[in-house]
C-alpha cells in the first residue's frame, strides 16, 4: 500500500515537470555510474526539479522510485522497508529528495548501500549537510555533488531560450569589450536582464511568478533559519535570533561588512568561539559569503562579510525597508567571481 502511494504520487510529479530547460553539468553528474549519489544545494535551487527530470529521461516505469524524506507517511515506515520491497519487485534506482529530514538516514543508506549491491541510490539535502561528519561515514561511499544557484547564463536560456557561448575568466579579462559589444549586438536587452538577474534571478522563483519571487525567497532563507540550522546544528531555538542579528547588522551597514570578531561577540553577547561557529554556519547555508585576507597562515577570521548573492541582498534589504547600495550589490556579484573563477561564468557589465 505504502509503496503503492509512493509510485503515484511520483507518477504525478513525473507528469508535471518539464524537460525544456535542463542543468546539463548537474544532470551529466547525477547520471553517473556510481551507485550512490548526493545532491546537496541550498534551498530553491533545483534539486528536486533535477532529481525529477533525471527519472523521467532515465528510466521507464517501475524501474525508479521516489521518495520524499519528511511525507506524513513516512512516520509509520523506514526508508530501508520501502527500499526493500521495491528491490523485491525488480526496482533498482531510489530517489530519496530532502534525506536530512529523515532521523537516523545514514545508517539506513549505509544499509542499503552494503545490502543491495545492484540498487542505485540518489539523494538530496540541505548545502548544511556534511557526510563526512555523520556518524555513519559514508564519505568513501558517496560521490557528491554541489548544487549552486542559476548563473546568469542559465537565468536567460530559462527565461528566454537563449543559450549564450561560455567564456572563461580569462577570456573575459583579456577580450571583455569585444565580448559585450558583440553580444550587445545580437541581445540589446542583456544588459537590463543583466539588472534583473541581479535582483530575482539565483533562484528559478521567478518562472512561475516575478511577482511573488522576493516572498519566496525570503521564507526559503526564514526555514533554514529556523528549521534547517536548529535541526542539523542543533542551536536551541532562543538562540537563533544571534543569526538574524547578524543578518540586520549586514543590512545596515549598507556596504560589505567589515569584521571585527572581538566588537561583533560583544554585541551579540555570546563568545568568540561561537560566533566563529555561527559564521561557518551561516557560511554553510548559503545565506552568507565570507572573503578572508590573503595569508600563509590558515585564519577563521573573516575579512569582510557579504551575502551569498545578490538576490538575498535585496531580499533582505526590502524586508528592513532599507535601501540597497549599488557599490555592495557589485562587491556581492564579484565575490562571488573570485571564489569560483576556476568555474566558466559570464559576466557582462556596462
Amino acid at each position: 500500500m505504502i509503496l503503492e502511494y509512493f509510485k503515484k504520487k511520483q507518477l504525478r510529479l513525473l507528469n508535471s515537470v518539464p524537460l525544456k530547460f535542463i542543468r546539463k553539468q548537474y544532470m551529466k553528474k547525477i547520471a553517473a555510474r556510481d551507485r550512490l549519489v548526493g545532491l546537496l544545494g541550498a534551498r530553491g535551487v533545483g534539486k528536486t526539479t533535477l532529481l525529477l527530470q533525471y527519472l523521467k529521461q532515465h528510466f521507464q516505469s517501475g524501474q525508479s522510485l521516489y521518495l520524499i524524506a519528511d511525507d506524513i507517511i513516512m512516520a509509520n515506515t523506514s526508508i530501508y522497508g520501502i527500499a526493500e520491497q521495491f528491490y523485491a519487485l525488480n526496482g533498482r534506482m531510489l530517489i530519496i529528495d530532502e534525506i536530512h529530514k529523515y532521523p537516523n538516514w545514514t545508517q539506513e543508506i549505509k544499509n542499503l548501500y552494503d545490502s543491495f549491491p545492484d540498487l542505485f541510490i540518489r539523494f538530496s539535502g540541505s548545502s548544511m549537510l556534511n557526510i563526512l561528519y555523520e556518524q555513519y561515514d559514508l564519505s568513501r561511499r558517496a560521490y557528491i555533488i554541489q548544487m549552486n544557484e542559476l548563473t546568469f547564463r542559465e537565468f536567460l536560456e530559462l527565461k528566454h531560450d537563449i543559450n549564450l557561448p561560455n567564456y572563461t575568466l580569462k577570456e573575459i579579462v583579456k577580450n571583455s569589450i569585444d565580448i559585450s559589444n558583440d553580444l550587445l549586438m545580437q541581445y540589446p536587452f542583456i544588459y537590463s536582464e543583466f539588472q534583473e538577474y541581479l535582483k530575482i534571478g539565483a533562484y528559478p522563483f521567478f518562472v512561475e511568478n516575478i511577482e511573488t519571487y522576493r516572498e519566496k525567497l525570503f521564507n526559503a532563507l526564514e526555514k533554514i533559519i529556523y528549521e534547517d540550522i536548529p535541526g542539523l546544528k542543533k542551536i536551541k531555538f532562543e538562540n537563533l535570533i544571534v543569526f538574524k542579528k547578524l543578518i540586520f547588522n549586514l543590512i545596515e551597514a549598507r556596504v560589505p561588512y567589515k569584521v571585527n570578531i572581538s566588537k561583533l561577540a560583544r554585541e551579540l553577547k555570546i563568545t568568540q568561539p561561537t560566533l566563529y561557529i555561527y559564521l561557518d554556519i551561516l557560511n554553510q547555508t548559503k545565506i552568507f559569503r565570507s572573503l578572508k585576507k590573503y595569508t600563509k597562515k590558515i585564519s577563521r577570521k573573516p575579512q569582510k562579510l557579504f551575502f551569498h548573492n545578490s538576490n538575498i541582498l535585496y531580499t533582505f534589504s526590502s524586508e528592513f525597508n532599507i535601501e540597497v547600495n549599488i557599490g555592495t550589490v557589485r562587491e556581492t556579484f564579484l565575490s562571488v567571481v573570485l571564489i569560483i573563477s576556476f568555474i566558466q561564468i559570464l559576466v557582462i557589465f556596462k
